[in-house]
C-alpha cells in the first residue's frame, strides 16, 4: 500500500484529490499533526507554466491535514465529511509551490465547540515559514445531519 491508499483510508477522498503524500507526526494530547507534501509535475494542479501548484491551494493542503488529525482525533474511526467553514488570514509569502520541493504542513487545534478552528503553518524544506492561516470546520457524526445540510 502506498501512502496515497493509506491517506484514502483516512481521508474522505480518493486519488487524485488526496494531495498530501504523508504524515509525519501528530500528538493528540498537545492537538497537532504535521503532514507532507512534493510538489509534482502529476499533480493534478499542477500548472506547467508556473512550474507548480498555485499558492492558494496551500488552503486545501492545510484542510486535507486537519482531515488525518480528525481522523486520529476520533480515534482512527471511518472518515466522515467535513466542511471547510472559512479561512482566516492566508498569508502566504509565495506565488507558487515549487516544482520539486518538499513542503510541510503543520495544524494546531485551538478551539472545539461544534466548529473546529485550527492555526495552520506550511513551511518550505529549509523550515521558513511559507503560509498561515485559520481554518474553521464542521464535522458531524451523524448522517442524517449531513445529509441534510447537502440537500438543504
Amino acid at each position: 500500500m502506498d501512502n496515497k491508499d493509506y491517506l484514502a483510508t483516512i481521508l474522505p477522498h480518493k486519488k487524485p484529490m488526496i494531495l498530501i503524500d504523508d504524515i509525519i507526526d501528530y500528538s493528540i494530547e498537545e492537538k497537532w499533526l504535521k503532514s507532507c507534501v512534493t510538489i509534482r509535475p502529476d499533480s493534478i494542479f499542477f500548472d506547467r507554466e508556473l512550474n507548480g501548484i498555485d499558492s492558494v491551494l496551500g488552503i486545501e493542503f492545510m484542510a486535507q491535514t486537519i482531515g488525518c488529525y480528525a481522523y486520529f482525533r476520533k480515534h482512527l474511526s471511518k472518515p466522515s465529511v467535513g466542511f471547510l467553514l472559512g479561512t482566516r488570514l492566508y498569508n502566504n509569502a509565495i506565488k507558487k509551490f515549487e516544482s520539486g520541493q518538499t513542503y510541510e504542513i503543520l495544524v494546531r487545534e485551538v478551539f472545539v465547540a461544534e466548529i473546529y478552528s485550527f492555526d495552520c503553518l506550511i513551511y518550505n524544506s529549509i523550515g521558513e515559514e511559507v503560509a498561515s492561516a485559520t481554518i474553521n470546520v464542521y464535522q458531524s457524526d451523524n448522517e442524517d445531519n449531513i445529509k441534510e445540510i447537502l440537500n438543504g
